[in-house]
């Protein structure tokens, strides 16, 4: 069915841990001189802590010097948030991650957190409003340092928010869900609050007229959480469709991505009108209430939930403008009483399988689809806001299939590869070995190998134009196999490409292999794969690649001789740099031993350096004489 009542993420909370939470998200609001909330519960199995933080800042922080203040994520605290394949970074928001900074700085967050986790405790990190944010990246810190395979471990933390603005972009969203870490984030929204859509709106839209807005969530001014100041608010009607008029246009870009489909005025207004970064992430928990009984609607597809966010807290009709702008910002101020009415029932409704949800609003009463209907129905979801959510399921199913039909040329790349593995250990036997044989391309064997080089090329040149294209899982990258397979397969066909870039001199205008460029994404994605998969080289791309050494002996080539000794000093540092990883390669057999037959490019090369640096070379012994 395509939804059910519970379910295994929901199975992670309770309703006297979702309580807890809740009020200590609340009750840290009191005191917002101190950084956190710390509470302990002994008699819980395991022992829970529950940290929670205050809110701050005015909406005018939240958009710090940029148009919807984004900047890029710390990669020494979170070296997981970032693309692999690219290594881009994921863009957070920057008064949040200042916030969070200054925390980890100037607090005894870490010991607390260190104390926790050395003891097995369960720890809950919480945040009402602008809290929710730093709740999330303290959650993400601790994943990024207590559990990694080197690390002490421990239980997992949980991240609960209530009312959160919307933290990071589309790779931030991504890198949680390839990290499998985002079904430990839960975020509760009630239907019409306008906190978690701010962001999807630009500063130049919040003029100095939304100040009294503002204030309510800014715990430094005497208005912070009073439902009365609302009353005073003269036209809450302008926030909340300023707000929800660039959500509209947000949604519905991403919308028309969904559905493959672009449209000409929608694309011209984009360069124009400028987009929000921000997509949600985790597990979110939309909650309605009709009359004494509400429902909580669990979803975990990132892009159907940027589109019920939108299409929820829709009008109606226009007769409902006044009540559901003064609703949008009541119910960020009323999480407390409103989810107190469903806590004890565990009224959620699972949706999962997406793509089977009813489009009509009209279902037979009694079956598991009358469930969910009545649930879309209390979110005010319409034909058009379910057309959206299939897409978003329609999208991970194309990903799926893409996979399975990579996964169906795995036979054929093992092929290749054993045709290249058979012919780098003939040519190993000979004189100059597998690169140097290829470079001079003498007979039938290397023309071959030349075949089998270009097509798995062309295999990998189509995997990785579907990861750029977002068009496989996010778990992709970090899948054990396809690490193993591109790791195989950059070490045995890069070094052909190397020897074909200097066979045709494409280095003759100065430009050698690994400048910007040169090297193609095929080698440069499967190495980042296998250094992310190494917890103590994860965010750092080292110099050197055991697979690029040949490119590397070229370039030095190029830039010494043997009776120029002011050349050599030139390059002395990286010439030790690569003796040290030469030697390292060779232990771990990760170079074949025919770099040190003496015909090679690398030991004719070599053996032109000064005496003096030979005989004190980490290598000597390696090299042939």
């Amino acid at each position: 069915m395509a939804a059910s009542k519970g379910g295994s993420e929901i199975m992670k909370l309770s309703a006297d841990r979702i309580e807890k939470s809740l009020a200590a998200s609340l009750k840290v609001h009191k005191t917002p001189e101190k950084p956190y909330l710390l509470e302990k519960n002994s008699r819980s199995n395991p022992k829970e802590v529950i940290i929670s933080f205050p809110a701050s800042g005015a909406f005018k922080d939240w958009f710090s010097k940029t148009t919807f203040g984004e900047t890029e994520i710390d990669l020494k605290l979170f070296p997981s948030l970032r693309s692999i394949g690219n290594n881009i970074p994921a863009l957070v928001n920057k008064f949040f991650l200042q916030r969070f900074q200054e925390l980890l700085e100037k607090s005894s967050l870490k010991t607390e957190v260190d104390d926790a986790m050395n003891k097995k405790k369960q720890i809950v990190f919480a945040g009402h409003s602008s809290g929710g944010p730093v709740a999330i990246l303290a959650t993400l810190w601790t994943m990024e340092h207590y559990l990694t395979p080197k690390s002490r471990g421990g239980i997992h933390p949980l991240c609960i928010t209530f009312g959160s603005p919307l933290v990071g972009n589309h790779i931030f969203s991504h890198a949680t869900r390839r990290e499998n870490w985002s079904e430990y984030f839960f975020q509760f929204v009630l239907r019409y609050d306008i906190v978690p859509r701010i962001l999807l709106a630009p500063l130049s839209s919040l003029d100095q007229g939304f100040e009294a807005v503002s204030e309510i969530i800014d715990p430094k001014n005497r208005s912070f959480m009073s439902e009365s100041s609302l009353k005073r608010i003269a036209s809450p009607s302008v926030f909340y469709f300023e707000v929800m008029s660039n959500a509209a246009t947000v949604t519905r870009h991403a919308a028309c991505k969904l559905m493959g489909t672009t449209e000409a005025t929608l694309e011209t207004l984009a360069n124009f009108v400028p987009l929000s970064p921000y997509k949600p992430f985790g597990t979110y928990i939309f909650s309605t209430t009709s009359g004494n009984e509400g429902k909580q609607i669990v979803m975990k597809n990132p892009d159907a939930i940027l589109q019920v966010m939108f299409f929820s807290a829709q009008l109606s009709s226009e007769e409902e403008t006044a009540q559901v702008s003064f609703e949008s910002l009541r119910q960020h101020l009323t999480y407390g009483i409103e989810l107190q009415k469903n806590l004890g029932l565990q009224n959620f409704v699972l949706l999962d399988q997406l793509e089977k949800i009813p489009l009509s609003e009209h279902t037979t009463p009694g079956s598991n689809i009358a469930t969910i209907n009545i649930a879309l129905n209390d979110l005010g979801l319409s034909t058009r806001a379910r057309l959206c959510i299939q897409a978003a399921a329609a999208l991970e199913e194309r990903k799926r299939i893409n996979e399975k039909s990579i996964e169906g040329k795995k036979k054929f790349m093992e092929e290749k590869m054993n045709a290249l593995a058979s012919y780098r250990e003939t040519r190993g036997h000979q004189k100059k070995g597998y690169y140097d044989a290829f470079k001079d391309q003498l007979d039938a064997q290397d023309f071959h190998a030349n075949v089998w080089r270009l097509e798995l090329a062309g295999v990998w040149d189509e995997i990785i134009e579907k990861l750029l294209n977002d068009e496989l899982p996010d778990e992709f990258e970090v899948n054990e196999e396809w690490i193993d397979i591109g790791t195989k397969f950059r070490r045995l066909v890069e070094p052909l490409d190397i020897a074909n870039y200097y066979r045709h001199s494409r280095n003759s205008n100065g430009r050698a292999y690994m400048d910007k460029g040169g090297r193609p994404k095929r080698y440069r994605y499967t190495q980042r794969w296998l250094e992310h998969a190494k917890p103590e080289r994860r965010g750092r791309e080292n110099v050197y690649s055991e697979s690029c050494f040949w490119a590397e002996v070229e370039d030095l080539c190029y830039k010494s001789s043997k009776d120029d000794k002011e050349n050599f000093e030139d390059v002395k540092e990286k010439v030790l740099e690569l003796e040290k990883q030469m030697k390292k390669w060779n232990e771990d057999d990760e170079i074949g031993k025919d770099v040190f037959l003496e015909d090679s490019t690398f030991v004719k090369w070599w053996k032109k350096l000064p005496i003096q640096h030979r005989q004190e070379s980490c290598i000597k012994n390696l090299v042939e004489v």
